[in-house]
């Protein structure tokens, strides 16, 4: 078998992991981190290849399909090995029908590899991580681009890495806005069930984890659509391209049910982003103090009932769940005139940055508002956004 005949395939799918690579906000590499999937041996397999020992390259392939039997791309390299020994291959796949199934590959095979390549550093956090309360032991993070989700452990109060899987996503790509467009929604979400696959069809594999699009932001920008789950692939499927679904994040089985032991349904937060941008833990601990400052001078501001100081908190492009914002401040007055000492506690406070270009964090927490004559305990969600140099409320609702 000659090397020079699977060069075409091998260099296509590693330039394409290369171009992919961003020129900013990439996770700098750090091979400490124990490897998740079968990515390490691929990356063997075409190393294999790249240095001319594709007899070593097929055995690792054949190793690699007795431990996934259903993994189409290792297949389908399996396939271009042994056509190498008769005559060199003009591209990855060396089929004329099925192209789109072929490009799906092709993108998997780059996604894999990239991933592998590029691990994150176990001293660089998502920048969506800003505060885990106390009770979230984990979060989830879902890089669309990079066709791959991130597990991160609250270690008193900072993100560390877990594990990492590679999944797919809508067809269409991210940025989900009306139903039945094909694409997976970007913001912060929470799981909020869980299906067990024998009350789903095969087609969703290992069970389901549904999480709670469209949410408030979603709803105040008429977005529409429903059904988002994190699920597993059909049982003759191992892992699907990375664009494949209608919308879903979806995982192959085994990794779904790894994963399942780090979700807490009515706990977990689930972040989709188009891209992940990384922070070095001294930037992400001065972004969270600012935050947890502006939210402190909030409450320290409410509970004095200064409602002036108080009120301008909030943006002019407030929203609540009911009211507009003339509305809702001429509500906020009437109340404040009426107003005994209150004492006013937040507790169970986590801030998860939304992304996207605007600097808006959605911030929940169990608020308690204490006077001489009641108590009101609730779960409140407020999305602070950043105007200039201070942080503004935008909306407030029950969580």
């Amino acid at each position: 078998m000659r090397a020079r005949a699977l060069r075409p395939f091998l260099l296509a799918t590693l330039t394409t992991a290369s171009l992919l690579a961003p020129a900013s906000h990439a996770a700098p590499s750090d091979r400490k981190i124990s490897d998740a999937g079968p990515e390490a041996a691929l990356q063997v397999i075409f190393g294999e290849i790249e240095t001319n020992r594709l007899d070593a390259a097929f055995d690792r392939t054949e190793a690699l399909l007795q431990a996934y039997p259903n993994f189409r791309l290792a297949h389908l390299i399996k396939g271009d090995l042994l056509l190498a020994r008769a005559r060199p291959l003009a591209a990855f796949g060396n089929a004329d029908g099925g192209e789109p199934q072929l490009e799906g590959l092709r993108e998997e095979a780059a996604a894999r590899l990239r991933a592998y390549q590029e691990r994150p550093r176990q001293d660089y956090v998502p920048r969506y991580l800003l505060q885990m309360e106390r009770d979230q032991r984990y979060a989830v993070v879902v890089d669309t681009k990079r066709a791959r989700l991130y597990v991160y452990r609250n270690d008193n109060g900072k993100p560390r890495f877990v594990a990492d899987f590679y999944a797919s996503h809508g067809k269409a790509g991210a940025e989900k806005v009306k139903e039945g467009d094909n694409r997976t929604p970007l913001g912060v979400y929470h799981v909020t069930s869980f299906i067990s696959p024998a009350r789903l069809p095969d087609f969703y594999g290992s069970g389901a984890f549904p999480i709670n699009y469209p949410n408030d932001w979603d709803k105040r920008l008429g977005r529409t659509g429903h059904g988002i789950w994190l699920h597993g692939t059909p049982s003759d499927t191992y892992a699907r391209p990375p664009k494949a679904s209608e919308g879903c994040v979806v995982l192959a089985n085994q990794d779904l049910s790894a994963l399942a032991n780090y979700i807490e349904p009515g706990l977990t937060p689930v972040i989709i982003s188009n891209e992940i941008e990384w922070l070095s833990l001294d930037d992400w601990q001065a972004q969270r103090s600012s935050l947890n400052q502006a939210i402190e001078t909030w409450r320290s501001d409410w509970e004095g009932n200064d409602v002036e100081r108080y009120l301008s908190h909030y943006s002019d492009d407030f929203r609540g769940d009911k009211l507009d914002h003339a509305s809702w401040m001429a509500q906020k007055r009437r109340v404040a005139a009426n107003r005994g000492p209150a004492k006013i506690t937040v507790d169970k406070l986590s801030m998860f940055r939304n992304p996207g270009k605007d600097e808006m964090v959605v911030v929940t927490f169990e608020q308690e508002f204490r006077t001489d004559k009641h108590t009101d305990k609730m779960r409140k969600r407020q999305y602070w956004k950043r105007e200039g140099s201070r942080w503004k409320i935008v909306f407030e609702g029950a969580a």
